[in-house]
């Protein structure tokens, strides 16, 4: 994933996923991000929820997460235009989805320099308004 520091003042999450992504490999790179959001901001996710039988479920995150899309080679513009407004920015390579055993990822990892790292999707958690400025102009997910 990429890097940034959590803190529980971000309070909005968005995800921009490649516009090519489609189908499986769409659903599956949402949910990679998701389950570091959720560790990395545990905050974002609200009380548990209760039903007329008095059934618990876990709790959602009140605010939803806007499910965007950009061509692949914006991505990494997103990406500092994230870091730069000092949002926390979860990546996923698209080198992720080329293995299904995570120590190969992370030695094909290394063997990458920042600038050739192609990105499935990112997830930006910040401020709201520091997102909504970043993210302003990108069409929902069709």
């Amino acid at each position: 994933m990429c890097n940034s520091s959590a803190t529980d003042k971000f309070n909005r999450c968005v995800m921009v996923m490649n516009e090519a992504l489609q189908g499986g490999l769409l659903a599956n790179a949402i949910a990679v991000m998701a389950l570091t959001v959720g560790q990395r901001h545990p905050h974002l996710v609200g009380d548990e929820l209760i039903d007329a039988n008095q059934v618990n479920y876990p709790g959602l995150i009140p605010s939803g997460i806007p499910m965007l899309s950009s061509e692949q080679a914006a991505l990494h513009e997103l990406r500092e235009k994230a870091l730069t407004a000092q949002c926390d920015v979860i990546c996923f390579p698209v080198i992720g989805q080329q293995t299904k055993n995570y120590d190969e990822l992370k030695i094909n990892m290394n063997e990458l320099t920042s600038n050739e790292v192609q990105y499935t999707g990112i997830a930006i958690v910040g401020e709201k308004k520091k997102v909504s400025k970043i993210v302003k102009n990108l069409p929902l997910i069709k």
